[in-house]
């Protein structure tokens, strides 16, 4: 299983428990009795009547004790082949419950299928029917099969279990929108996992300066430490960075200390130049310079 697959499924966990009450449970799906056939997880209605005050699709859910759950993320295929296996497993659940039961059970098992988008090879192949932004009644079907788009989900917080497959800009949007509303580990993990684009990933850090709060601090610099110890890569990087920004300070520092000494005053605008210069080539060169030049502007030409 991805990391970005365990990610989803443990924040549909938590987030369904929580948004709803604790009216519906995700649990792990095991395997059935057929090679090779697993579902994402199933989703267990314990308290229907309070999914009724919630956004859709968590109403449709009333009805049964428990949907199949199919999460397919930004990346994954979404094509004729992907859907075929979700039928198959829905049915393989189906003739698990069957045969789990004496008297056997005999309703029919929905399947509820997450993905960022509809995609359009479906709209030829089978009836579609929009009860509410993001959310659709597949047909014909002698099961509840739903298609739940999280691209067009609005922005609720019962919805994040689904919000989580969204993708490209619907992402990014779900991302900033998040991120004030959750703790600060998830949000790391969401910033590690889910392939949001680099500027929003970039704004999303920048949130997570560092705190006076003493208790807050450790615990950031406790979730930093948890994700470098499993992202080598990044760690690497960072030791570089850290290396190269030492260098342009120390000589930032050198030249302006030579031309203190050699009496050459800088102006504010000269200042803002020095600082904002994160060329180390360009800074030595200015350094030598500095150590001939008759005014600060033929120092840093």
């Amino acid at each position: 299983m991805g990391k970005l697959d365990r990610f989803a499924k443990v924040t549909f966990a938590e987030e369904t428990a929580r948004v709803t009450r604790g009216a519906a449970a995700w649990h792990d799906a095991p395997e059935v009795r057929l090679e090779r056939v697993q579902a994402d997880g199933y989703l267990r209605v314990l308290r229907p009547d309070d999914l009724t005050s919630l956004a859709a699709p968590w109403p449709e859910a009333r009805e049964h004790d428990e949907a199949l759950v199919e999460l397919k993320m930004a990346g994954d295929h979404v094509d004729v082949v992907q859907v075929k296996r979700a039928l198959l497993r829905r049915q393989a659940r189906e003739v698990e419950r069957v045969e789990e039961r004496d008297p056997p059970w005999m309703g029919e098992q929905p399947l509820w299928f997450v993905a960022p988008h509809l995609p359009a090879w479906l709209r030829g192949v089978r009836v579609l029917e929009s009860f509410s932004p993001g959310c659709y009644r597949v047909g014909p079907s002698p099961f509840q099969f739903l298609w739940i788009a999280a691209n067009e989900l609005p922005l609720r917080d019962e919805l994040v279990p689904f919000l989580v497959a969204r993708s490209g800009r619907a992402l990014d949007e779900f991302a900033r929108w998040v991120a004030p509303r959750r703790k600060a580990e998830w949000v790391f993990y969401m910033l590690q996992y889910m392939p949001m684009s680099p500027w929003t990933r970039e704004e999303l850090e920048q949130r997570f300066a560092r705190s006076d709060d003493p208790e807050v601090e450790a615990r950031r610099q406790e979730i930093l430490q948890t994700l470098l110890a499993h992202s080598p890569d990044v760690k690497e990087r960072l030791i570089e960075q850290g290396t190269e920004k030492g260098q342009l300070i120390e000589a930032r520092a050198a030249l302006r200390r030579v031309l203190a000494r050699r009496g050459l005053a800088l102006t504010s605008t000269q200042e803002t130049q020095i600082d904002r210069c994160s060329d180390l080539a360009t800074l030595e060169r200015w350094l030598d310079q500095a150590v001939t030049a008759a005014s600060a502007e033929e120092a840093l030409a």
